[in-house]
């Protein structure tokens, strides 16, 4: 496949480029010192990650303690009740261990910190799951662990809060701006640039600077690479459309992965929350513009002056204000297509999912279920394969507490 002067066939040899670049996007956009670390993280990538050694042990790492591959599920139920003509399927990344798709990431980033002889691993969450899979690394290596979380986060997701202190991890109180994942992300990069002699930043997205967005998606990739091949196993071909939500992005880049040189319609879903006014969402690729925050360029919303602005979403690991740069990229090629799923049909789908299938999802996977609906209920016919990136107890106290139990 092929789409302007991009070869499908070819994408991951050259995207992104030897300085980290996706198109305009991407890039390593910090100071002379973040810089030399950020230059030893690529080379350590590329070598280490890259040998056969570190294959091999990270392969039997999926296997032997995450639980992978995981599974397809058929929504049947689901598919019946929107009129039974376009069938539905989750990738079911909820039955990850730690309950995730971001242990994906954090296992290869954990080992990437032993080979290179770290000592610590510092991270930043919103929604608490990526806190939660690098305290899981950390306890598995016996690394030491800093997760920075904004105190607004701290309250909605209590539950993993428990859970990344049992696990040993220290969580640190971000109490500046909106105290939410853009200000932990500031807090994390901060302790970083003091640190990165002895500790590495484990960044939980496909976002910034190079080569995290790379590393990300290609330990993220073995979603899509299990469900393609998942998917013709159970079917015989391939799905019309491929859903995943979109905050930073990780869960949606490892999917779209898979898919990218396939004749298969992908769908991002960002967050539009309370509506189209600027705060009341985190629909960056939507309305937002370039720009450079912590250490890339990418798609982002910005304020009156230019600076990031402010982000709103019922699910903490989507208010962010920008994206990560390969999703701008694929949207200006318009590879992959970008929509929105506003709060109420978020929770609606997180009930509706959790009723007639049995699973209770992550509010922020809930925008992928919610778009799926909507997509079948205005496709003739075919199927819809959607990525359930997580899974709903970190986000049970909150929903019910906002939304009540309906009837």
């Amino acid at each position: 496949m092929q789409m302007g002067n991009v070869n499908f066939d070819t994408y991951f040899h050259n995207y992104p480029d030897k300085d980290g670049f996706f198109g305009p996007y991407g890039g390593v956009y910090v100071d002379d010192k973040l810089k030399a670390a950020m230059a030893e993280i690529t080379q350590a990538y590329y070598s280490i990650c890259q040998s056969r050694k570190f294959i091999a042990e990270l392969r039997r790492i999926r296997t032997e303690f995450q639980g992978r591959p995981t599974p397809i599920s058929h929504l049947e139920r689901l598919s019946d009740a929107l009129g039974g003509r376009v069938q539905l399927y989750a990738k079911r990344e909820d039955l990850n261990h730690s309950g995730a798709h971001k242990l994906n990431h954090c296992m290869g980033e954990a080992l990437l910190a032993k080979y290179m002889g770290k000592k610590k691993v510092i991270a930043e969450t919103g929604a608490g799951q990526h806190g939660v899979a690098l305290a899981t690394a950390a306890a598995y290596f016996g690394l030491e662990c800093d997760i920075y979380m904004g105190a607004v986060d701290i309250k909605k997701q209590a539950p993993n809060v428990a859970r990344m202190k049992v696990l040993g991890a220290r969580v640190v109180e971000v109490t500046h701006g909106l105290q939410t994942l853009k200000e932990a992300v500031d807090a994390a990069f901060d302790a970083y640039s003091k640190e990165y002699n002895d500790a590495i930043y484990c960044i939980g997205s496909v976002l910034g600077p190079h080569p995290f967005p790379m590393m990300v998606r290609d330990f993220q990739s073995v979603v899509g690479i299990e469900a393609r091949e998942q998917f013709i196993g159970m079917t015989g071909h391939l799905p019309d459309a491929v859903v995943a939500c979109v905050g930073g992005g990780s869960n949606a880049a490892g999917m779209f992965a898979g898919f990218l040189n396939d004749p298969v319609d992908i769908w991002g879903v960002e967050p539009l929350g309370r509506g189209e006014k600027l705060g009341d969402h985190a629909a960056s690729l939507k309305f937002g513009t370039a720009g450079i925050m912590h250490g890339f360029n990418s798609i982002m919303l910005k304020d009156e002056n230019g600076n990031p602005a402010p982000v709103y979403s019922v699910a903490s690991g989507l208010d962010y204000p920008s994206s990560g740069p390969e999703h701008a990229f694929w949207r200006d090629l318009g590879r992959v297509k970008y929509d929105v799923i506003d709060d109420n049909e978020t929770i609606d789908a997180f009930y509706k999912l959790s009723r007639l299938e049995g699973i209770i999802p992550a509010i922020e996977s809930a925008h992928a279920v919610a778009y799926a609906m909507k997509l079948a209920k205005r496709m003739e016919h075919g199927s819809v394969l959607l990525n359930l990136s997580g899974r709903g107890d970190k986000d049970l106290d909150y929903v019910i507490e906002k939304y009540g139990i309906p009837d």
